[in-house]
């Protein structure tokens, strides 16, 4: 067990006697890269990290092709949240906001509050977008209702956050799952829930992956799948910044021009990552012909 590993990591599992299958998330230097690029407001840290947590988590028990996103706007003092996670286990995130934000931050109180989880590849135009009901105030609690209204299945979501580490820990009751029938145990569903409301927040950060699966979940026979490393990275390029721009028309890039001298200096949000463009790229990108399929955004 010491030889698993413990930080930025996704690892899947299967609870054998229960019939419940689960994913575990921990991220530390993955997390703490994201956390570090802004000052963010104690709740607004908290809320974030557990956004990025559970980004990675719910890729666990889908086959993903792209990227699985996390995106909360509104007209209120924080504007938005936004985590994702791709298929290769590559992690980004950010939230704007104004001060001062409320104490608590509490999702449901937020003004005309938006939640999506997009699941796909947007250069491949393959999407699937789901909204999140945000009538909870934690981000576990809306996302719980979203597996509950969205798979007519429920859902135990445990997220926790600190300075250095964010940690996620999903259950799903799933028919059939394992060894034997779920239906043949009635009360395996509640037992599980039961055993997990004994995990305390602290505890939950402290403890490795596969200690505090053992430790919660040993009668239920637990069995381990292969771990999945996480990072964190960006999937920003000069193409999908050259692409952005071309959608933006050949008038407003030359006022960008105009502005800055006759040169345009795009920035990564996610990750800094600096992209410049003099007047011979602008005008070798305007006269290109538009690809049939772009990114939504240039990060």
């Amino acid at each position: 067990m010491e030889k698993l590993p413990v930080d930025d990591v996704l690892y899947r599992f299967l609870l054998e006697h229960a019939g419940i299958r689960g994913a575990l998330v921990r991220l530390g230097p993955a997390w703490r890269e994201v956390a570090g690029r802004a000052q963010y407001p104690p709740a607004l840290h908290a809320v974030l990290g557990e956004a990025l947590a559970a980004s990675a988590l719910l890729t666990g028990n889908i086959k993903l092709d792209g990227a699985l996103s996390i995106e909360l706007k509104s007209t209120g003092a924080l504007r938005l949240l936004f985590a994702e996670c791709n298929d290769q286990g590559s992690l980004r995130g950010l939230a704007r906001w104004n001060d001062p934000l409320p104490e608590p931050l509490q999702l449901q109180a937020l003004p005309e509050a938006i939640m999506a989880i997009t699941i796909g590849n947007v250069e491949r135009g393959q999407r699937y977008q789901g909204l999140v009901d945000l009538q909870h105030a934690s981000l576990a609690d809306a996302l719980e209702n979203y597996f509950v209204q969205s798979e007519q299945l429920p859902a135990r979501i445990v997220l926790a956050t600190s300075g250095d580490y964010a940690v996620g820990l999903m259950l799903q009751k799933v028919p059939d799952e394992g060894g034997r029938d779920a239906s043949h145990d009635a009360d395996a569903w509640n037992r599980v829930v039961q055993l997990t409301a004994t995990l305390g927040t602290e505890e939950l950060l402290a403890t490795a992956p596969a200690q505090l699966l053992y430790r919660l979940y040993h009668e239920e026979s637990v069995r381990l799948f292969e771990s999945r490393p996480l990072a964190f990275g960006c999937s920003c390029s000069r193409e999908r910044v050259t692409a952005m721009l071309r959608s933006l028309g050949r008038e407003e890039v030359e006022a960008a021009l105009e502005a800055r001298d006759g040169e345009i200096e795009v920035i990564c949000e996610f990750c800094a990552q600096r992209y410049l463009f003099d007047r011979i790229d602008a005008e070798h990108l305007l006269s290109e012909s538009p690809v049939l399929s772009t990114p939504d955004t240039a990060q």
